[in-house]
């Protein structure tokens, strides 16, 4: 009878450290971006937004939209891995810890400084917590389930983005250059990233 390939311990060790890792500095980046206060990306704007109308911070709120995203799995039937659960927990965490003690940034070169250096630093975080490969976040699991309805995944994922984000402007969130910049820099920067820390290589797979 022939057995799958099991994970060595080790190994099994290094990938939840490594996807830890890469949710708190997801987090952290986030937060980089955040007090660069030259726009954020989507999901953040409505996170920031409901900060802003209904109190809260942004890192709570950043892990109740998580939480809520996670209920629309239901009907996709997608199945959360241990990445999953994590994501909801540590991100918006990490994000309220580092915002708590990123100092005020009031020259403009500086706040460019950050916000390209929290841009990157999402890149490689990314790289991280979907390289560990231990369940995709609550938001890129909803936008491969509906893809998997057959919509085609760059319109599931332009559309759910450009919907959080005008409602997050609605409610008053910062949308600017930044947000441009994330938009356009985080594809690139996640596909260098990911290859480079994926855990699965080498691990038995067809």
């Amino acid at each position: 009878m022939v057995q799958s390939p099991l994970v060595p311990p080790g190994r099994a060790v290094r990938r939840v450290s490594q996807l830890l890792v890469g949710l708190v500095l997801y987090g952290v980046s986030d937060a980089m971006v955040v007090a660069a206060g030259l726009g954020v990306e989507p999901w953040d704007a409505l996170a920031q937004g409901l900060t802003r109308t209904a109190g809260l911070s942004i890192g709570v709120w950043t892990n109740l939209i998580g939480a809520a995203v996670l209920l629309l799995w239901i009907p996709l039937r997608q199945k959360p891995g241990l990445g999953t659960l994590c994501n909801v927990l540590l991100v918006g965490t990490s994000m309220d810890l580092a915002l708590a003690l990123l100092p005020p940034f009031g020259q403009l070169w500086v706040r460019w400084v950050v916000l390209v250096a929290g841009i990157v630093l999402n890149g490689f975080a990314t790289g991280c917590y979907i390289g560990a490969q231990a369940g995709p976040g609550p938001r890129d699991g909803l936008m491969t389930g509906l893809a998997g309805r057959g919509y085609p995944i760059w319109a599931v994922r332009w559309g759910i983005e450009i919907a959080v984000l005008v409602i997050g402007f609605l409610l008053g969130a910062t949308v600017g250059i930044g947000t441009v910049l994330y938009a356009c820099a985080i594809g690139p920067l996640a596909q260098l990233f990911i290859p480079m820390l994926d855990m699965g290589r080498g691990e038995g797979k067809p």
